[in-house]
């Protein structure tokens, strides 16, 4: 994703706003929240997703109805640039971060009731609220078997998500190392065409060296 190369007008100071997610960063990480010159497009157009900035978002061919899907090489930033958005203080800040094995496990130990519990929500007083949330590194899971049955556990969840998203605008976001291709092969054409809709995609160059080193 590129910065816009014409000058446009802004809802909000971004120095300011880059400023504080740095200062937020150094104070999450333990050390200095650097923002390489390939990766600014993507700061940009996270900070204009959360803060709704319509103006930005229609340059930047953003739709805010859409939950991101943030993809890139291992170690790039990905679930570090999640947890420093949802400190934002918006509105859209309310989602639940939780990763994929995380999910399966629970899976593998409760049953069909963990998909239910992340696509419909909890059942609490005959009655299920769903959540947004933003599933943390999509493909690390693997396909599971509950009593003998195969269970591809985030295929079902996102699409049963997605008739939610549809009916409700609940929003769901990922963060995936996974190409196009490989999320087809793992998860299907069905689900593939259906992530089209509910996301707005943000990707990480592949030369985007390894913050974790």
């Amino acid at each position: 994703m590129q910065l816009p190369t014409n000058p446009i007008e802004m809802s909000y100071d971004y120095r300011e706003v880059v400023m504080w997610l740095r200062k937020c960063g150094r104070k999450h990480l333990g050390k200095n929240f650097v923002i390489p010159e390939n990766e600014k497009g993507i700061i940009f157009g996270m900070l204009a997703w959360f803060l709704q900035d319509e103006l930005i978002a229609k340059e930047m061919n953003i739709d805010l109805r859409k939950g991101i899907m943030l993809s890139g090489p291992i170690g790039c930033g990905k679930t570090t640039l999640f947890k420093l958005m949802g400190k934002i203080p918006s509105k859209r800040k309310n989602f639940m971060m939780t990763s994929t094995r995380q999910i399966v496990s629970e899976f593998m130990q409760s049953g069909y009731e963990i998909l239910e519990k992340y696509s419909r929500g909890s059942l609490y007083n005959d009655h299920r609220t769903p959540k947004n949330y933003c599933f943390d590194d999509l493909g690390s899971e693997s396909a599971s078997k509950y009593f003998g049955n195969d269970c591809n556990v985030m295929a079902e969840i996102l699409l049963t998500r997605y008739d939610i998203f549809k009916e409700k605008g609940i929003l769901t976001h990922l963060t995936t190392n996974l190409t196009a291709t490989e999320i087809e092969e793992i998860y299907g054409n069905r689900l593939r065409s259906r992530m089209r809709e509910m996301f707005n995609l943000f990707g990480y160059d592949e030369s985007s060296g390894d913050k974790r080193r």
